[in-house]
């Protein structure tokens, strides 16, 4: 089934974070593929806001490639940013598989630059950048 959520501007990302959470059912490994300036940080973002992550906590992992916070509930969960990733062994290196084996939510951001090992059933989901600036986020289960 293709799922669609359309961010009509940065004031219904927490909307859209609240609907995205809703529909992804127990998927843990969510990959998001988009170019460079599309939201992929500022939505994982309003994603940790709706799941009670301290707002001052969250960050992009660009440098640390991955970033951990805590949820409300104290559940960890895991933020990945791969841009800077030229070689697979780099990801196996800080225990990729550690973390996405961990059974809790882990969100990829550049998963093109390690897809060859990410897991079958991650959750591939594009957003677009649309002409008048809003996002779409597409994904299919």
């Amino acid at each position: 089934m293709r799922h669609t959520i359309t961010i009509r501007d940065i004031g219904d990302i927490d909307r859209a974070a609240a609907e995205f959470l809703s529909e992804i059912g127990d998927n843990k490994i969510i990959a998001f593929f988009a170019p460079m300036g599309a939201g992929k940080t500022t939505f994982t973002a309003a994603m940790c806001h709706r799941l009670g992550v301290r707002d001052d906590a969250v960050s992009s992992p660009t440098f640390a490639i991955v970033n951990e916070y805590r949820t409300a509930n104290g559940e960890p969960m895991y933020h990945f940013d791969f841009y800077r990733v030229t070689k697979i062994s780099e990801a196996l290196d800080i225990g990729f598989y550690d973390y996405i084996d961990s059974g809790y939510l882990c969100v990829i951001e550049w998963p093109e630059n390690i897809e060859e090992i990410l897991p079958e059933e991650t959750l591939k989901v594009s957003i677009t950048v649309n002409p008048d600036e809003s996002r779409t986020l597409v994904w299919d289960d």
